[in-house]
């Protein structure tokens, strides 16, 4: 797995979940939300002719984002996505079988936890960052909180992230958001509303890069003697 997609995946902090967009309308909402400084497009599989849509948009967009699958729930379904073009391949759950075939492909892989266990055995069997999923559940002090015990694994939330919680998910220690209903949201793209579709997708941005420019400062503040 190469380091640089791995953090060009994770530059803008913000891992747009993409699921079940009618499929004529996914490169315009794809190419929306790149032009809102979104880095992580993810593509869920349980979507209308994923693998055809993950493909196109990965010839498309290669260049300007990282394109991968997510819904993955086990290895045959990461073996398609990754050979349609996924970089990555995102799971709601922990399965064994599915980190060791992303990983023979040297492709990212992020499996969804919600225990402190859980996370360390996903990283254990090779995980490259966890997916705390539902985050919403748990919320921005769970991630601080098992940072202390496990701050060597990279975490990020998904589930239930919105514009109100991101930034104190990021201030946390995520080291990104994976943002689903909030932002790809289903009024803006049923009326082809595509510029305030960018616009939200740079608000999130933005809150992303204000929090970790605060917690850059933060650290700063901490070292002085």
């Amino acid at each position: 797995m190469s380091h640089s997609n791995l953090s060009n995946l994770l530059d803008s902090g913000v891992i747009a979940v993409v699921r079940k967009v009618s499929r004529e309308k996914v490169t315009q909402v794809v190419s929306s939300l790149i032009a809102g400084g979104v880095t992580g497009i993810e593509i869920t599989i349980d979507s209308e002719d994923a693998l055809g849509a993950i493909r196109e948009v990965k010839d498309i967009f290669g260049e300007k984002a990282v394109i991968g699958a997510g819904t993955v729930l086990n290895s045959q379904s990461a073996e398609m996505a990754i050979e349609a073009g996924a970089e990555f391949i995102f799971a709601p759950t922990l399965h064994k079988g599915t980190i060791e075939v992303t990983k023979g492909y040297k492709k990212i892989v992020i499996p969804g936890v919600f225990t402190p266990t859980e996370i360390l055995q996903a990283y254990e069997w090779g995980a490259d960052v966890v997916k705390v999923f539902p985050a919403s559940s748990l919320g921005p002090d769970f991630i601080k909180q098992i940072r202390g015990p496990l701050g060597h694994i990279p975490m990020m939330p998904t589930g239930g992230i919105d514009l109100e919680n991101t930034e104190d998910f990021i201030a946390a220690g995520s080291v990104a958001v994976g943002v689903g209903g909030a932002l790809l949201r289903k009024d803006l793209i049923d009326n082809n509303q595509w510029e305030p579709l960018t616009s939200l997708a740079q608000q999130f941005v933005q809150l992303v890069r204000k929090a970790r420019r605060n917690e850059v400062i933060l650290e700063k503040n901490e070292k002085k003697p």
